[in-house]
């Protein structure tokens, strides 16, 4: 069988990580995260520019969310997420 495109073993033709800079945050999305491919969808339909389906796919992203306790936010998990996020934005503009 031959490995799924964006694996490991079967990197995407836009995989990101021999390009990453040494202090460049990143942060992977895991196909066992129950919300991976609507999040990704969600990536690419804003990147595309279709609103109309980014606005769907997030409705279906808080539907599926719903019911699901939220992490309590002093949760290191949860805290990391915020961290990684804000030094994404620090890295992009000490590069401006």
């Amino acid at each position: 069988m031959t490995a799924l495109t964006g694996s490991k073993a079967n990197p995407s033709e836009f995989d990101c990580y021999d390009d990453l800079g040494e202090d460049e945050p990143y942060f992977v999305i895991r196909a066992d995260d129950p919300l991976s491919d609507a999040l990704i969808e969600l990536h690419a339909y804003i990147g595309a520019g279709q609103a109309g389906a980014a606005h769907n796919k997030l409705a279906e992203i808080m539907e599926l969310t719903r019911d699901r306790p939220p992490r309590p936010s002093d949760s290191p998990k949860y805290r990391e997420t915020f961290a990684i996020s804000q030094a994404m934005d620090a890295w992009r503009e000490a590069r401006r």
